[in-house]
This record gives C-alpha cells, structure tokens and sequence, in this order.
C-alpha cells in the first residue's frame, strides 16, 4: 500500500512539474541548442546525491555526446558520505571543483542540479559559471530554497533559467507515523526526468535546424562500439572524463 502512495505521489508531481515548467525545459533546451550548435558543451554538476545528475547525462546510451560532467569525488558520495555533506555547506570550494575543466564562456552553459539550492558549494559554483560567461540551468525547488531560515542567495535567484522540480521541502513523501522522520525521496527521480527532458529537446532543437545531433548508442547495439568510439575521441580534449 505505501509503495503504490509513494508512486502516486512521484507521478502527480512530474505531471505537476511538467504542466507548469515546460516552458521553461524548452528555453533551457534553446539555450542548450545554441550551445551544441557553436560547438560548445553542456556542463552537469551536483553535489552529493545530486552528483547523480552529472554521471547520468554522461556517456549515456540515447544521451547527447556534448556533455562534460563535473565529478570531483569529495563532493561525490563514495570517499565519504558525511563529509561531503560538511563540504557542500563550507565555502570556498567552487574554484577547486572547476580547476581542470575546459569553461567557455562564449560557448558553453552549466546546468546545477540542488535541491534546496541553499548550500554554499552549488551556489558558488553559480556565481563562478556566471563570471566566466556561461549561460547558467538551475534544477532546484524553490519551496525548499524558501523554506530554508538561513542567509545567502540562492540558486534560482542565480540561473538564467530555472526549473522547479515542485517536489516539497524536505525531499521525502511519505509520512510513517508519529514521531517517525518521512521517507521516500522525490527530487532525483523528478529532477532526472526533468534533465533528459532538456536534453531529448535540445537534441529535436539541432534536427529541426537541420543539423545532425551527437548521440551515444546502447554498446549492444549493432555498430555503436565504432560509432560511440569516434564519439569520444572526437571530445576527449573537452571531456577529461572520457
């Protein structure tokens, strides 16, 4: 019974987020499209569990082949789930996430994925996208950015486009009894969603300008090892993940 209400509630929220932000998920696709179009990438970063946005954008059977993810793995979960929870809040880290990565500002847009957008670390990786230039997608959910009792900006009052991914302060949605902390987390599976949607769009984007999309195929799929080869080498200079 519970599992079947959390799944409602999963699908009356992505039907909620897209009747209300689809404009939005096509003008960041534009933005996307006009990237892809000079040449340019899209760049994905998150912290924490929100790292998840960066890796599945990435190499991605039916993804775009112009996405550089940023992974720095402090700020990931594996090396230590605690602290990157600590570092996520500390300020003064979004250079050192940068360093290493290739930023055109003339060409390439950034797309943050957090939740409450109120941490200092998706914040500052903001402010820093923004001072070189980049056009700036921010996936968050302004409730909790709101509900949150603490100084500082936030993400959507940063991002040239915001995309409200409606889920609730909090994250979780299901409430276990009295006294009990709520479970069932919304924002990856919204957010995600939310993110392919941008990128399925941006990809229709370029084929109605008569341009031909970069996309990666299923490895197990007849001829994609040679074509998501070609792929790679084609972005390994820009993409140091390759």
């Amino acid at each position: 019974m519970t599992a079947s209400v959390y799944a409602a509630r999963i699908q009356d929220i992505l039907r909620e987020a897209f009747d209300q932000e689809l404009a939005s998920v096509r003008l960041a696709a534009a933005l996307v499209a006009d990237s892809w179009s000079a040449g340019g990438v899209l760049h994905v970063f998150g912290s924490g569990h929100s790292h998840m946005f960066a890796e599945e954008a990435f190499y991605r059977a039916g993804g775009a082949v112009r996405i550089n993810p940023i992974l720095k793995p402090p700020h990931m979960l594996h090396e230590g789930a605690v602290h990157s929870t600590v570092l996520e809040r500390q300020s003064g880290q979004a250079e050192s996430v940068l360093a290493g990565y290739r930023l055109d500002g003339d060409r390439d847009v950034l797309l943050i994925a957090s939740n409450s957008g109120a941490n200092a670390l998706p914040v500052e990786v903001a402010l820093a996208a923004k001072e070189r230039g980049l056009g700036l997608i921010a996936i968050t959910s302004r409730r909790y950015a709101e509900a949150i009792e603490r100084p500082g900006s936030r993400l959507h009052e940063i991002a040239d486009v915001v995309i409200d991914n409606h889920c609730p302060p909090g994250d979780a949605l299901i409430e276990l009894g009295p006294g009990l902390p709520a479970v069932g987390p919304s924002s990856t599976v919204v957010g995600l969603t939310l993110l392919n949607a941008i990128v399925v769009e941006a990809l229709s984007v370029q084929l109605r300008r008569g341009e031909t999309p970069e996309v990666f195929m299923s490895a197990n799929i007849p001829g994609a090892a040679e074509h998501n080869a070609e792929s790679a080498r084609l972005m390994a200079e820009i993409v140091p993940h390759l």
